[in-house]
């Protein structure tokens, strides 16, 4: 981010730039999962904005389908006029991991405010059976910021969190379903399925 600011900024003050991100690819081998990332430099630093979709590929028959996040930056993202200002945001949803069976994908949803502590993560599961995308959170009152690890092993089907409050010297571990229920977990390590097609984020285009 940094070093395309500079670039960007020092020659044309403002610009787009466009970033895929890997692909992960299901365990059926069936589906790719990858996010277009958009950086909307400023020569402000604190002015740009970093936002993102999500596409999951179905590689036989090369459909593709937007994952879209119910998280407040994603959403008012989603929903904004040309007009509105979101500068100063960061939504960014990047692959995580496929369930087993290949039928769930989670992705993390980071959001943030530029030169501010406000920020953390989202769980954003998509089920493929039901075509229905579930934003989920540690319940609120445990935490101010929240780092997404991947599938719980203690809880099959959930979400494992670490979260828990700037400046704490301990985060504490906890498990989230799709309704958003919250259990703690004393010992747990994060599960992640699916192949990375490779480890480069690549620039497909860029617009000015």
């Amino acid at each position: 981010m940094d070093s395309t600011h500079a670039k960007v900024s020092s020659t044309n003050g403002t610009g787009l730039r466009y970033y895929r991100s890997p692909s992960l690819i299901s365990t059926s081998g069936e589906y790719a999962a990858y996010s277009r990332i958009e950086l909307k430099i400023h020569p402000e630093f604190s002015r740009c904005r970093v936002s993102s979709v999500m596409f999951v590929e179905n590689l036989r028959t090369g459909e593709l389908q937007t994952v879209v996040a119910a998280s407040p930056l994603a959403e008012s993202g989603f929903y904004a006029s040309d007009d509105t200002d979101m500068s100063g945001t960061i939504a960014i949803m990047v692959p995580v991991s496929w369930n087993q069976t290949g039928t769930r994908f989670l992705a993390r949803e980071f959001e943030a405010l530029f030169n501010s502590s406000d920020m953390s993560d989202y769980a954003v599961i998509w089920d493929r059976h039901d075509n229905y995308t579930y934003t989920v959170v540690p319940a609120r009152s445990l935490y101010t910021h929240a780092v997404l690890l991947g599938w719980s092993q203690v809880c099959p089907g959930r979400v494992l969190f670490r979260a828990g409050n700037l400046g704490d010297r301990f985060w504490p571990l906890c498990a989230v379903d799709t309704a958003g229920q919250t259990v703690a977990v004393g010992e747990d390590k994060p599960l992640v399925f699916g192949t990375q097609a490779s480890a480069d984020w690549i620039e497909p285009q860029s617009r000015f």
